[in-house]
């Protein structure tokens, strides 16, 4: 209730989000090595756990915010079992061909869980603020007893046949790998390694693939720029989830309740953001490209919104759904279809367990730009909102530069593919 309940609540969130990007790179690890149903069970009903005490602490009228900070981390650390976990899970159900869209539509209860936890959490903030933390986390544990017992990992568990990861044969692999890993490089093992340099490798494969190690999974094609890509378009997307609101309210004048109504559409763009660009990934079988260009698009967008976003409701929603789609899009896409092709790259072939792995290196190297982002922004805000939008748009610009690597082996394999169509022909 001071005057610096705004700084308070900054060292809440930074807390909580520095202790995500930390755990994230463990989590990923452990993962790999224990079976996802009791893993992310246990990680829902920690989570809910951790979640209910924050709550607590405000019936049991503590006032010591070391109380509040240390619940903060531990929450931050048990959430990181989530991420990795369903990711894998979805991966190993579904192939690389409709794992865009498949994964884009499954990715909208990100953006749905945002919109309602703020209409629960709203319900009772006036009241007791409390209950806003402890029914979520009541909710989240009931999940979680629910996954333990109904989830499947793995379609054989059920009899049903394993979805194809990557296109057999070599001379298509350029062509659809993002990466264009040539057959003559061999799998990676667990350490990072090629297998064909082993002249002891077993033909047969073992019934339970060791997991892969971290720098094993660094050295997959495409980990490294992905990851640091993520950090840059998610430091725009979390700066959005906590400062539109109020922007909206100083820039706009919007009342608060209009403002926080307003916020959710660019979780609307979100979810149609995240299903087309998992669909023309999809078609194209360009995921860095698909991301690139929606990037290079809302830089713009973003520039605009800034200048003429606020010049009427219309255009307020407008822009809102329009900047949500370009920016949470390639995040989308990036932390679900892209994670899941690399965590079942063709360059493994089957030697190693990566999934959990590559999804927490992607996401926690995310997170890093999920802290930064709002931090940044609380910062230059003083200086006005220009400067912040000018952040944004550098970040922007900053990810798409990061992905060029990658966007240049895709036109290169679709250059070839139209080559060798056209020599075809006149044979």
């Amino acid at each position: 209730d001071g005057d610096n309940y705004k700084e308070l609540f900054g060292a809440l969130d930074n807390a909580f989000l520095v202790a995500y990007a930390i755990g994230m790179f463990i989590s990923g690890i452990f993962g790999e090595r224990l079976p996802l149903r009791y893993y992310l069970a246990g990680g829902m009903v920690l989570s809910g756990l951790f979640t209910a005490l924050f709550g607590l602490g405000y019936f049991w009228d503590i006032h010591v915010l070391w109380y509040f900070i240390i619940v903060q981390v531990c929450n931050g650390l048990v959430q990181t079992t989530g991420w990795p976990a369903v990711v894998a899970c979805v991966g190993n159900w579904f192939g690389k061909g409709k794992r865009g869209l498949i994964m884009g539509i499954w990715n909208s209860h990100t953006s749905v869980g945002n919109i309602l936890g703020s209409l629960i959490a709203g319900a009772w903030v006036s009241s007791a603020w409390g209950l806003s933390f402890v029914v979520p986390g009541i909710i989240i544990a009931a999940v979680g007893i629910v996954c333990f017992f109904f989830l499947v990992e793995y379609p054989e568990d059920v009899g049903c046949s394993p979805p194809l990861h990557h296109d057999a044969g070599g001379v298509t692999s350029n062509e659809k790998d993002p990466e264009g890993v040539t057959s003559n490089e061999g799998p990676l093992s667990i350490s990072g390694q090629s297998s064909t340099d082993r002249s002891d490798s077993p033909k047969e494969p073992v019934e339970e693939p060791e997991a892969i190690s971290f720098l094993g999974a660094l050295r997959i094609p495409g980990v490294v720029e992905f990851s640091l890509c993520l950090l840059f378009a998610k430091l725009v997307s979390y700066t959005f989830l906590y400062w539109l609101p109020l922007y909206i309210v100083n820039v706009a004048h919007f009342s608060a309740k209009e403002a926080g109504d307003l916020s959710t559409l660019f979780d609307v763009g979100g979810i149609l953001g995240g299903i087309f660009a998992g669909l023309i990934s999809d078609y194209t079988g360009g995921r860095a490209t698909t991301c690139c260009v929606m990037l290079v698009v809302a830089a713009p967008m973003l520039f605009l919104y800034n200048h003429v976003g606020q010049n009427g409701i219309g255009t307020s929603i407008a822009m809102l759904i329009v900047c949500g789609a370009l920016v949470n899009g390639p995040y989308a896409l990036i932390t679900t279809a892209v994670s899941a092709d690399l965590g079942t790259h063709e360059s493994l072939k089957g030697n190693a367990k990566a999934l959990s792995t590559v999804t927490a290196i992607i996401d926690g190297t995310g997170s890093v730009g999920a802290a930064l982002g709002p931090l940044l922004a609380g910062l230059i805000s003083p200086t006005g909102w220009n400067n912040v939008f000018y952040m944004l748009i550098a970040a922007d610009v900053l990810a798409c530069l990061l992905l060029a690597r990658v966007v240049v082996k895709e036109v290169r394999g679709w250059c070839g593919c139209i080559a060798r169509k056209r020599g075809y022909v006149r044979t």
